[in-house]
């Protein structure tokens, strides 16, 4: 079967390349450019803890030594100090990462992979497609065309794949703007992010605005000044005057000396593709949606479009298309996205001072602060990840179904499981391979050796179901879950969300939880009964 094109060699397309390639998917990846990243230090990207867990597996590199981890946030408004955040291991802060260092992460290990190839100078200018796969051609000094089975663009705000399948991009254009500059210099909080909102420096005007500092390895920080509306000229001298007198607010006198490495300006833009999929073109990243204003990153979401695309274009390359699978990665990630964007455009006017009476309510402003933190921290109605409660893929009506810790369509917890092999590892470890996840809760079951319980009890019976599933899963055991009973079943999909939690060991329930999960039938298949897996699990253990 042919290859997946992946237009764009950015971090989504490049994730994209190398979470297909380890389920076995080949690919060409068309990179209109030279095969490597101009350094920009001023071009910096902040990832949540699922963006860095998906790229840590797929690399087998820790990010965390590439990149800073704050050890603490802190909000200010004027002189004041209106929050205090303290991260650690159960509240891991979000990961600052200059972006051609992400990529470099991601170009050097799909060097190793085999299955995919990328095509240097290739700006792809044509696409046909028919019911049976995708024609892409490409302009060049290797101009040429190329066949896949799909072709998925990830080439960006101006996508030359959106354009070419006429999909509108509606939206807003120049939502915020900020002035940015990265520096090596030494500030009062070494390891701390900073937002601070209308420094005493600054007393009027619009451009009295706010600033963010977010420190990066060896010394450098990354500065961005919120600029007033409008199209004015950001001038080096503009830029070089806001660092002193930034510099030299936060000191309380002389400024520190500094090292100024980078400059730029970033607009950001709100906009979401109408759809994201047209037959077998897919669309994913900013080709998709652009957001960004008040502390949200797009890039974060572009991670999780990759992440939650690669399992199903898989499955479907592997087994054949299953048209609903495919049709959930819009409704699900397009659904999130602009649940994102719609709580965005809902805050902007309270937070940049259009509220009216609202901005004068005692204690609004203390509210209005925390609130554009939540965005910064991933956190709250800005900044956390979405759930898929309402996915096609969720079942319903299961007579077994209970509650854990963790609600059906979210990411499971990162738990210590036992594999099938006897071995200890990580859930997450075990996530990116195509399978689902079936994970028995059951205490105890960590200080004994798996020889003496996985003939015992449920586990015949349960590996009976997990054997009788109508796609591949691999069955876990924990020795416990968040807010899970002893002999909790929970089913997790291939990119880590759960599909439901089972009392106990129901088969039938767990066919059709896994049966919806990837799409629904597509052979037919008996489905087992409680008889039928009792029967089966007697046979195993005769």
């Amino acid at each position: 079967m042919d290859p997946v094109i992946i237009t764009g060699a950015g971090p989504v397309g490049l994730t994209l390349a190398l979470a297909l390639a380890r389920q076995e998917v080949p690919c060409v990846v068309l990179d209109e450019g030279p095969g490597k990243d101009e350094p920009r230090p001023a071009r910096t990207v902040v990832l949540g803890e699922d963006a860095v867990t998906l790229v840590e597996r797929l690399t087998g590199t820790p990010l965390t030594g590439l990149g800073f981890r704050w050890a603490g946030w802190r909000s200010m408004r004027r002189k004041q100090v209106t929050r205090e955040v303290v991260f650690g291991d159960t509240d891991p802060a979000p990961l600052h990462i200059a972006q051609h260092e992400l990529t470099d992460v991601l170009r050097t290990a799909l060097a190793h992979e085999s299955l995919v190839k990328v095509a240097v100078d290739s700006r792809l200018d044509g696409i046909e497609q028919e019911a049976s796969g995708v024609t892409a051609h490409t302009r060049g000094p290797a101009g040429t065309w190329w066949r896949g089975s799909y072709l998925v663009g990830c080439d960006g705000p101006r996508s030359t794949v959106r354009k070419l399948q006429d999909i509108r991009f509606p939206g807003r254009t120049a939502v915020e703007r900020y002035a940015v500059a990265a520096l090596r210099t030494e500030l009062p909080w070494t390891d701390e992010a900073l937002l601070h909102r209308m420094p005493p420096w600054r007393t009027s005007g619009p451009s009295a605005g706010e600033i963010v500092g977010r420190p990066l390895p060896d010394g450098v920080w990354r500065l961005d000044w919120l600029l007033p509306p409008g199209k004015d000229l950001v001038t080096p001298e503009l830029l070089v005057n806001r660092v002193r007198e930034t510099l030299t607010g936060w000191a309380g006198g002389s400024p520190p000396s500094y090292e100024l490495l980078d400059t730029g300006v970033h607009t950001v833009h709100h906009r979401l593709a109408r759809r994201w999929r047209v037959g077998r073109v897919l669309l994913a990243g900013d080709a998709a949606h652009l957001l960004g204003a008040l502390g949200t990153q797009g890039l974060d979401e572009g991670l999780l479009d990759a992440d939650n695309l690669a399992w199903k274009l898989a499955l479907a390359w592997h087994h054949g298309p299953r048209e609903a699978l495919l049709d959930s990665y819009q409704e699900e990630r397009r659904t999130a996205v602009a649940a994102r964007l719609r709580a965005a455009d809902q805050v902007l006017p309270l937070l940049r001072g259009g509220g009216g009476l609202r901005s004068y309510v005692p204690g609004s402003t203390r509210g209005n602060d925390a609130l554009l933190a939540d965005g910064h921290l991933r956190r709250g109605t800005l900044g956390a990840p979405r759930t898929y409660a309402d996915s096609p893929l969720a079942p319903e009506d299961l007579a077994g179904e209970v509650s854990v810790g963790t609600p059906p369509g979210a990411p499971v917890t990162d738990v210590r499981v036992t594999a099938e092999d006897g071995t200890f590892v990580r859930l997450r470890d075990r996530l990116g391979r195509g399978a689902l996840l079936v994970v028995l809760i059951a205490p105890g079951t960590g200080v004994w050796d798996r020889k003496h319980w996985v003939t015992a009890g449920i586990m015949p019976r349960l590996a009976a179901a997990v054997t009788a599933l109508p796609h591949h899963a691999e069955l876990l055991v924990a020795e416990s879950y968040p807010g899970a009973a002893a002999h909790t079943v929970m089913l997790v999909r291939p990119d880590g969300h759960l599909v439901t939690a089972l009392n106990g060991v129901r088969p039938a329930d767990l066919y059709a939880a896994a049966e919806t999960a990837v799409g629904g039938a597509t052979t037919t298949v008996t489905k087992p009964t409680e008889e039928d897996a009792g029967a089966e699990a007697a046979a195993g253990s005769r």
